[in-house]
């Protein structure tokens, strides 16, 4: 049980951190603009992780759909889709990419070098 505790007091502690990083160029963003985070999971286990992350955000007082957005890619299990996915958020100008494994962290370094990629539970995300 404490671990489960310590476990969500990290993550509620990485989305405020989350938070404030999209919150901090708000003086550049328009007025009421809405943080659009782009999620890349390789597979369908991510999204219980990912579930977990939108649950700390809601407890934080962000709603999907009115204070935040998501951009949802997946490469359904086909790592060599990670990289035109990664693109694709890119082009739909998210704000932060969001993921969780080593593959897609380095597809979203490999799409941007201004984009803020948030990550948990990668190895090595400086490889390559």
């Amino acid at each position: 049980m404490a671990v489960a505790m310590r476990t969500r007091l990290g993550l509620v502690l990485l989305l405020g951190a989350l938070l404030a990083a999209l919150c901090a160029p708000a003086a550049a963003q328009q007025a009421g603009k809405i943080p659009k985070i782009g999620v890349l999971a390789t597979s369908s286990f991510f999204m219980a992780r990912f579930s977990a992350f939108r649950d700390g955000l809601r407890d934080l007082g962000h709603v999907e759909g009115k204070t935040v957005v998501f951009e949802y890619r997946y490469a359904d299990g086909k790592l060599e889709r990670l990289p035109d996915l990664a693109a694709e958020l890119v082009r739909a100008k998210v704000d932060l990419i969001f993921t969780a494994s080593g593959e897609a962290v380095l597809a979203a370094k490999k799409a941007t070098r201004t984009i803020p990629i948030v990550f948990g539970a990668v190895q090595d995300p400086l490889a390559n």
